[in-house]
């Protein structure tokens, strides 16, 4: 009976469309399935007793040890029995997105770790086409919005100014009269023009509190592991582009309180402008940083090796409708302005002292008391 159940875990383990791979206490492959290969392009013969940092990019390689030897002794759970989006490094050099859930046993007394990893290219893939569509959408229903609203300032403006050139006309007359009655009279012209033209000024109000920003919906949040996931979202795709993605990500952060979804679209607008700013670039390093500035303010850089931004450009960068791509709409770097601006913190451009440009944006640490909960 004891060999069946070995011959269907077995198979199972062979058969699963997750790759699965087993480490000890050390970070040592022990086991390493048919799946693994296919996703990571390595031999089975070739990583057992390999360290599984052979996997990661180098700055999750850096940090595995240590948080390893920290679970075995503290019980610390950060991906154990979690599970959560991560990078993982191909034999060919290549990175790409993975969902990693890990299991916990012990054999003869002895930890081991099994690890099931899903490829995440093809669905983020499959879900960029999907955003890319619903913000094809969202940006033509926008511009015929902005249509519509255009005609309607256009027509609720057009009356009252209309009437108020009228009546300065009329006023100009009357004050010109040296006939008392008649002076005053175009005082009181005078007096309605006034009215038409706060008209105008509160139908402008009108329509700025209609467009005004939807409140972020804040939650506390680890910056190190939002940057990680959009990262790995914008990344899909870069390896037929010869993107090398590295991260100086600062441990021992403080907690920020963000809405994630938007802070996460900031990171993913930034990287993909930062990846098609390298399309014709020799050198095309993209690097993503976290560090811990003063006064409870943590800051996120995203660093290109491209051509860099002219400098006619760089002046109004963040202005609605500037572009320097031939099929850009100039909206993305506005739309993170606002956000950022949205969070109490500021957008920047800074020319690459290498070659290329660096974006950067601050956060405030979240408050003891949020951070806690």
């Amino acid at each position: 009976m004891e060999d069946i159940d070995n011959q269907l875990l077995h198979s199972i383990y062979e058969a699963s469309p997750d790759a699965i791979i087993v480490i000890d206490a050390l970070g040592l492959i022990r086991s390493f399935s048919r799946m693994a290969e296919a996703v990571f392009g390595h031999a089975k013969a070739d990583v057992l007793g390999q360290n599984i940092k052979l996997l990661m990019p180098a700055y999750f390689a850096a940090h595995h040890d240590r948080y390893l030897e920290r679970y075995l002794k503290t019980g610390e759970r950060r991906i154990i029995g979690i599970g959560r989006v991560v990078t993982g490094l191909r034999k060919d050099g290549s990175t790409f997105p993975l969902e990693l859930a890990i299991g916990e046993a012990r054999v003869r007394g002895e930890p081991y770790f099994t690890g099931f990893v899903r490829d995440l290219t093809e669905r983020h893939q499959a879900e960029q086409r999907i955003h890319e569509l619903q913000d094809e959408l969202i940006h033509s229903s926008r511009l015929a919005s902005l249509g519509e609203m255009s005609s309607m300032v256009a027509h609720e403006a057009n009356q009252p100014l209309s009437a108020a050139a009228t009546y300065l006309e009329i006023a100009r007359e009357l004050v010109a009269s040296a006939k008392p009655a008649e002076r005053k009279r175009g005082i009181q012209t005078l007096e309605q023009v006034a009215a038409q033209i706060r008209r105008v000024g509160d139908t402008i109000r009108r329509i700025r509190e209609f467009a005004k920003k939807k409140v972020p919906e804040l939650s506390v949040e680890d910056i190190n592991r939002v940057v990680e996931e959009a990262a790995a979202i914008a990344a899909v795709g870069t390896r037929s582009k010869g993107i090398v993605l590295s991260f100086d990500l600062e441990t021992g952060l403080p907690p920020v309180k963000i809405d994630r979804i938007q802070i996460q679209q900031v990171v993913i607008n930034l990287v993909r402008n930062g990846i098609d700013a390298m399309e014709n670039c020799p050198r095309r390093n993209l690097a993503l940083k976290t560090e811990a500035l003063g006064g409870g303010q943590v800051e996120v850089s995203v660093i290109d090796g491209g051509p860099g931004i002219s400098q006619h450009i760089a002046e109004r960068l963040f202005t609605p409708f500037t572009t320097s791509k031939a099929d850009g709409t100039g909206l993305g770097l506005a739309i993170c302005k606002s956000i950022v601006e949205a969070h109490g913190g500021h957008l920047r451009y800074l020319p690459n002292p290498g070659g290329g440009a660096i974006f950067r944006f601050n956060l405030s640490a979240a408050p003891a008391s949020s951070a806690g909960t």
